[in-house]
């Protein structure tokens, strides 16, 4: 009988727990998470969102998976990829912070990628779907087509990033204020607010 506290015990049992943040331990996968937070993909399709060829992402796909990550549909020949579960958004979601918080660099490198933020106002979730349910504002969404197919917030348009200055400025002409969502589509719909799939609203 084995005692408790026995260290080749010990050791397997946190080497097991590392399996999961070696799973994550690359920008690549951690983008491939970020992506299926907006909704389950095929090879091709994250393959071409994270710019890697379709074997470095099957690879990518396949060790995350083996750790618990992720999960799989087969559909015909094409295979899809989601998130395991809320957990593993959540899991995400506490990465970013615990990084935005305490990696040096982060906030620049966020400005670098998404724009300065600090000129629109922010909106919580809630007081957003009060909002909608109210019918007094427009939800445009910048995200690329294809995360906006696989799931978006519910009465939202899709607008290329491109376009937003135009659409902005045609709405502030009819009396609209822009504000940002506070956080984005994969907490809103963690949350459980409404959401859509497909092309329309």
């Amino acid at each position: 009988m084995r005692c408790v506290g026995d260290r080749a015990a010990k050791d397997a049992l946190f080497d097991g727990f590392a399996e999961v943040a070696k799973a994550l331990a690359s920008g690549r996968r951690a983008e491939i998470v970020d992506l299926l937070a907006q909704g389950e993909r095929s090879v091709d399709e994250i393959s071409d969102e994270i710019g890697q060829s379709v074997a470095n992402t099957s690879h990518h796909l396949r060790a995350m998976a083996r750790a618990g990550l992720l999960s799989t549909r087969r559909d015909g020949t094409r295979i899809y990829y989601a998130l395991a579960g809320g957990r593993v958004e959540a899991l995400w979601a506490a990465l970013r912070d615990v990084a935005a918080e305490h990696v040096a660099g982060i906030e620049r490198l966020t400005e670098a990628y998404l724009g300065d933020r600090d000129g629109l106002e922010a909106i919580s979730r809630d007081e957003l779907a009060a909002r909608l349910r109210r019918g007094d504002l427009v939800v445009l969404d910048v995200r690329p087509p294809s995360e906006f197919r696989a799931g978006h917030i519910a009465g939202a348009r899709p607008v290329p990033i491109s376009e937003l200055r135009r659409n902005l400025r045609a709405l502030n002409r009819r009396g609209y204020r822009a504000q940002r969502l506070e956080d984005g589509y994969p907490e809103w719909k963690q949350t459980g607010l409404p959401v859509a799939v497909g092309d329309g609203g």
